[in-house]
């Protein structure tokens, strides 16, 4: 595995929730991080393929099927924010 350098700066209290997380994993900080990083990139990988994978067909589409719904008000609760200026 090769590995790469990146510095890292955290907000303190960050640094030192994480080094607490660390040592109550009985890994070292840096491990803790990568281990916190690559989860991370699992879950945006994994959400981005789930929806790839939902689409039906290309975008353009989307347009094409929201001209069929109907013109109708919104169901009371629904209604978009009025702006308070």
């Amino acid at each position: 595995m090769s590995k790469g350098t990146y510095p890292l700066k955290l907000p303190l209290s960050v640094k030192k929730a994480a080094q607490r997380l660390a040592k109550e994993d009985g890994v070292s900080l840096n491990q803790w991080i990568a281990v916190a990083v690559a989860q991370k990139v699992g879950t945006v990988e994994t959400a981005a393929e789930f929806f790839a994978r939902r689409s039906h067909g290309p975008k353009e589409d989307l347009a094409a099927i929201l001209r069929t719904a109907p013109d109708l008000p919104p169901v009371p609760g629904d209604e978009l924010p009025t702006t308070g200026a």
